[in-house]
């Protein structure tokens, strides 16, 4: 019986495939969550054992697609293709645990909960190739007017329930296609992913896991949180609140960007909005320009008109006493920013997620100084999103290569990481069970250009390892029956292994992809090689003058055979212990 479904079910798969383009093409999220693979209660041993490490960093530098092939950078170089523009949302609602536990109580916004330790773990020495700057370093002169954002997603922080990681609400629930009582296993379970697990804790365990989030965002050299607010009231209202509490205490000048999220918040009400933006604002987090504008950052601004945000601003300063420097993000930033440029302070957008197409971002940010506006680049990582049944193809490590390239190279003046932990989307650049914190500590490296203007001197050798556990064509065999499939625009998918190599001088990198094993010249700098994905697990080390030095494992099992679809990719550095 069990057999023949999947039989049907492939079957019905492959018949929708001629007409997978005509899906709706999101640039938004809003899902549930996803399902758990073979090797989770192996991973998580093993994360669990070495423990919960704080923070850092991103990457850059387009790539092509081609397995053999490789590319050399320090520079930026231009994107291949014109890529899709944003599309429209698709008005998913935020997923909310079924169990979840009771709201945080307390005035969030002051004090310091009862109980409540800060926890966040300082990054070990030698994470990184290069020696990162203080803090301070980066938040003053012209640095400091260069802005770096993380997108804070509510409903994923680092534990729903407290529990120990092998038994905890994200694993039994949102990591399994059974949980939830079967409702995500249409699409094989809400995640793939899920936060790199902590330890549970005593006291006011919510407000000291959001004081280590900040933490570790803050080690890698981000300025703050660009924190969407999803309701107004419940468990992610309750969150918000608290988040401001966490960064005020870690870090007075770690800052939150508020940013309504109007595909979710349910009100028409420009008052009721204004009220909840002024509560917030009374946090001394709350981001704000030197000359004491509230930045309000709406997420999809276009779901209201003009004139409905300008009652919101008027209604803010008349009522609460707040002037407002207004931010919005469009998700269609061409045929709105003309309409919005009186009220604006500046622009953004949600962005595209493949490494294609980027130079669209030139052009927007070239229109937004053009209207003496700044401008807010989205830099990402990747999408795949099970539950809408869509994927953009990453190239590893190319899109977020590519997209710090270009807010490097076009000027642009604030960067909002896309997104810190959105695993339903699977954009995350958090630490994470299967990425540990790769993307993060490859940010730091251009996120430090972007402020400084000059790239990080490499004091030591780095390698960087990406790839996905299973081929994009794989097929899977459990109970999925609805796949995704590739978003129309999007870079063509490809089955590749990237060794992403950081040399203080020339050397050799050996490499080990399933059974093939092989070698390649690498140049001092930033290399990128391409290694066709193969059945098993990867590793590279480099060696120099016959001495190895920097080695990395991924030691996730690739597989032709999968019961899950996953197409997000997984990565490991050798800056950190495995």
């Amino acid at each position: 019986m069990t057999a023949d479904r999947r039989t049907d079910r492939r079957a019905r798969r492959r018949t929708r495939g001629g007409d997978r383009t005509a899906r709706p093409v999101s640039h938004r999220r809003r899902p549930a969550v996803r399902g758990a693979r073979p090797l989770l209660a192996m991973a998580l041993s093993a994360f669990l054992l070495v423990g919960v490490c704080a923070a850092t960093g991103i990457a850059w530098d387009p790539l092509s697609g081609a397995p053999a092939q490789n590319a050399t950078a320090h520079g930026a170089a231009a994107p291949q293709a014109a890529g899709p523009a944003p599309a429209p949302d698709t008005g998913t609602a935020a997923p909310q645990p079924e169990q979840s536990p009771a709201p945080t109580k307390g005035a969030a916004a002051k004090g310091n909960p009862e109980g409540a330790v800060d926890s966040g773990a300082g990054r070990p020495a030698g994470a990184l190739p290069f020696d990162m700057p203080q803090p301070a370093a980066l938040r003053s002169g012209e640095a400091g007017r260069k802005l770096v954002f993380a997108h804070y997603f509510t409903p994923y922080p680092l534990s729903l329930d407290n529990a120990a990681a092998d038994n905890d609400y994200y694993t039994r629930n949102y990591l399994n296609p059974d949980g939830e009582s079967g409702k995500h296993g249409r699409y094989g379970g809400l995640l793939r992913d899920r936060p790199l697990p902590v330890t549970p804790k005593s006291g006011d365990w919510e407000y000291a896991n959001l004081q280590q989030e900040v933490r570790t965002a803050r080690a890698a050299g981000i300025d703050g949180f660009t924190l969407d607010l999803l309701s107004l009231s419940g468990k992610n209202w309750d969150r918000s609140n608290l988040l401001m509490a966490a960064a005020r205490s870690v870090d007075p000048s770690f800052k939150i960007m508020l940013m309504p999220d109007m595909t979710s918040l349910k009100t028409d009400d420009p008052r009721v909005l204004a009220g909840a933006i002024a509560t917030l604002a009374d946090a001394s987090a709350a981001h704000r320009l030197p000359d004491g504008r509230l930045v309000v950052s709406p997420f999809k601004a276009e779901a209201k008109n003009v004139a409905w945000w300008t009652e919101v601003i008027s209604i803010l300063k008349t009522d609460h006493g707040i002037r407002t420097a207004f931010v919005p993000l469009f998700l269609d930033f061409g045929a709105h920013s003309g309409d919005f440029a009186p009220i604006s302070h500046g622009f953004s957008e949600w962005g595209s997620r493949s490494y294609v197409g980027q130079e669209s971002s030139t052009r927007d940010v070239q229109r937004a100084h053009g209207m003496g506006k700044i401008w807010m680049q989205p830099v990402s990582v990747q999408d795949a999103r099970p539950n809408q049944g869509i994927y953009d193809e990453a190239g590893n490590t190319a899109t977020l290569r590519a997209t710090w390239t270009r807010a490097i190279e076009d000027g642009a003046d604030w960067v909002q990481l896309t997104t810190w932990n959105d695993y339903s989307e699977g954009s995350q650049f958090a630490p994470s069970l299967h990425n540990g914190h790769a993307y993060l500590d490859l940010t730091s490296y251009y996120l430090t250009r972007f402020k400084t203007g000059g790239w990080p001197k490499i004091v030591r050798d780095t390698l960087y390892l990406s790839a996905r556990t299973q081929f994009a064509d794989a097929d899977p065999t459990g109970d999925q029956s609805l796949v995704m499939s590739l978003r129309k625009g999007s870079a063509p998918a490809r089955d590749t292994v990237e060794v992403l190599s950081f040399l203080t001088e020339a050397a050799s990198v050996r490499t080990t992809v399933g059974t093939a094993q092989g070698g390649h010249d690498a140049p001092a700098g930033i290399h990128a090689k391409l290694l066709p994905l193969k059945p098993g697990t990867s590793a590279a080390h480099v060696v120099r003058d016959g001495k190895a030095s920097a080695k990395v494992d991924l030691p996730f099992r690739v597989d032709h055979t999968v019961e899950v679809q996953d197409l997000q990719y997984y990565a490991a550095t050798s800056g950190r212990e495995p």
